[in-house]
């Protein structure tokens, strides 16, 4: 599925399950419910929510400062010739990779960034830029879309919103939302393999994206989630 129908469906069947079994429903709970809707897909660097925390524009900017670098690297004398020059290049040259691979770049700087000045956030510094680098390397639906995720978000956010009046629901909220998009990935022709390195693979065959089919399929399940919204946070009231 595209990034805006897991938003909408994993978002919107968390909060309205969690609203009918009594759970609090928080302003937290919403914007952790959101995010584990997007998260699996932080090793797409072409998805929702690596564009969206990395826009073009920085990109840009991380193309002219390369740039930059490589004028600096050429005239600065650091190194002499013709070493300048193939440092130069070699600077340079990065600056002209796709747009996929420079958000990798700038996943794996964050992380680097994290280790060297996060300790004010310790140790969940730590957790955030292993994770980056993580994603940065790994291909697309692998680790990220397996249970051991889930269960390794489930068990962060619980750790993290301990003492917190609205804790249970926001590791809940985190959790199933997560799962939400694994299962809704599990119903195309690519699939999920869920228990790496088991070779099983979770593939229903129902969609596939790009296809009329699968819009088709994408919009009901929408046009449900929807539905079911409305029911619980406004025809119930």
């Amino acid at each position: 599925m595209m990034g805006k129908s897991h938003f909408i469906i994993s978002t919107g069947v968390t909060l309205s399950a969690m609203s009918l079994l009594g759970y609090e429903i928080s302003i937290p709970v919403i914007a952790v419910a959101a995010l584990s809707s997007l998260l699996p897909d932080i090793d797409e660097p072409n998805s929702l929510l690596v564009r969206k925390a990395i826009p073009e524009f920085l990109l840009r900017g991380l193309q002219i400062a390369l740039l930059g670098g490589a004028v600096y690297l050429y005239f600065a004398g650091i190194a002499a010739p013709p070493w300048n020059i193939i440092l130069a290049l070699l600077v340079g040259s990065v600056s002209f990779l796709p747009g996929r691979r420079l958000r990798h770049l700038v996943m794996l700087l964050i992380a680097l960034g994290l280790f060297a000045f996060g300790e004010a956030y310790d140790p969940w510094h730590y957790i955030a830029a292993c994770a980056l680098a993580l994603s940065a390397l790994v291909p697309h639906r692998g680790l990220t879309h397996t249970l051991y995720a889930v269960a390794g978000w489930g068990a962060l956010l619980y750790f993290a919103s301990l003492g917190r009046v609205d804790g249970s629901s926001i590791w809940i909220a985190g959790g199933m939302s997560y799962a939400l998009h694994l299962l809704a990935d599990s119903l195309t022709q690519h699939g999920i393999t869920p228990l790496p390195p088991l070779p099983f693979k979770l593939r229903l065959k129902l969609m596939s994206t790009g296809t009329k089919k699968g819009s088709a399929v994408e919009k009901v399940c929408i046009m449900l989630t929807l539905t079911l919204f409305i029911y619980v946070f406004i025809l119930s009231r």
